[in-house]
């Protein structure tokens, strides 16, 4: 990825190194990082992870390739990790931004306001994140800059320090609590990887979503103050429409509904499986549900991606998602929700989330 100055190409219109050492510095150090505890930690991971996929294979029916692998990640680490992937997904909006910035006077100034907000956003992550299955790098080993992050591809990343946290601060069974964690994140590598069409489905609808988002260095100057009034009085900026609030016209976030029915059909059925299995494998799953349901942070870039895309919009996601998930279930059987998987004309619309029996009414017509 590019840093200022590069031949060829205009600064990025977010500064880096910037966002990387703000967000390093919000995410602070790992307390329990040199903790005997700490040691355990990828030993039980290695293993708990290939428990965790094949309890989902049997539960979703969902079998992705190959094994994950664990990798037990401080919250440095995880920040470039995520640096990386949002790197490599937004490098085609921050050339357009780049090239439209490049003779502007303001563009050092808005460089480093746009770096501190990624960077906080990404540090404050760091510290609540527990898992994440990273479906931007699943091919190639992470890299910033060109240099090795030294995490592997295809990886499902547990945050070492965040997870011991909750289970001294909880007293959580770190054996149960672990294969819990495990499960949810392997549901997602599984729907991302045991999905033919999955992923590159959501990076093309993301992309488009991206491309909506002006240029013009006026628009963005203008986004940018709003934002920081915004910040002032108190509100998050990106809560109402994310980036694409600040930046596009309201005829152009006609994809956002199906990133938004999408994003909740994930997230939705991940608790659902997790929860499901918990009760049935992990001792203490109720405990943990309800304390995680207190602190919930959808993890690692996709959190991030939600934040700026707007796709929150304060949709109660995962409750939306569960709703539908579990309503399918209801009303036709487990097995009825395997529709999901087949194409993506059979994700649920947006009212569909609400109404689990019209999605089941049009994917049983389109079948027949």
């Amino acid at each position: 990825m590019s840093e200022p100055g590069e031949e060829g190409r205009a600064p990025d219109p977010v500064d880096w190194a910037t966002a990387r050492r703000v967000a390093r510095f919000v995410a602070g150090r790992d307390p329990l990082a040199d903790s005997y505890l700490a040691a355990s930690l990828q030993t039980d991971f290695d293993a708990l992870t290939v428990r965790a996929e094949d309890l989902v294979a049997g539960y979703t029916g969902l079998r992705a390739p190959g094994h994950a692998t664990a990798a037990v990640l401080d919250r440095r680490d995880w920040v470039e990790s995520n640096i990386t992937s949002m790197q490599a997904l937004l490098d085609p909006l921050m050339q357009r931004f780049g090239a439209r910035l490049a003779h502007n006077p303001i563009a050092p100034v808005s460089r480093r306001v746009a770096a501190t907000e990624m960077g906080g956003l990404l540090g404050y992550m760091a510290k609540r994140v527990l898992g994440q299955y990273d479906l931007l790098v699943p091919d190639a080993p992470g890299a910033v800059n060109g240099a090795s992050t030294g995490v592997p591809a295809d990886a499902v990343y547990y945050v070492g320090a965040n997870i011991l946290g909750l289970e001294k601060r909880f007293a959580f069974r770190p054996a149960d609590f672990r294969l819990w964690i495990a499960i949810h994140e392997v549901t997602h590598r599984a729907q991302f990887t045991g999905v033919p069409w999955m992923r590159g489905y959501f990076l093309g609808l993301v992309r488009e979503a991206l491309e909506l988002v002006d240029p013009d260095p006026r628009t963005m100057l203008r986004a940018v103050s709003s934002a920081v009034d915004e910040v002032r009085a108190g509100r998050n900026p990106l809560d109402e429409g994310g980036l694409v609030g600040l930046f596009a016209t309201p005829e152009q976030r006609g994809v956002l509904g199906q990133v938004q029915a999408l994003m909740s059909v994930l997230e939705g059925h991940g608790n659902v499986v997790m929860d499901d299995l918990g009760r049935e494998h992990v001792a203490g799953q109720g405990r943990m549900s309800r304390v995680l349901s207190q602190r919930r942070q959808i993890g690692g870039v996709t959190g991030l991606l939600h934040k700026l895309l707007g796709i929150e919009q304060k949709m109660r996601q995962y409750e939306v998602g569960e709703g539908f998930v579990r309503g399918v279930y209801d009303i036709a059987g487990r097995r009825a929700f395997d529709a999901v998987w087949e194409a993506p004309e059979n994700l649920p619309t947006v009212p569909e989330l609400s109404e689990p029996r019209l999605w089941l009414r049009r994917v049983d017509a389109a079948r027949v």
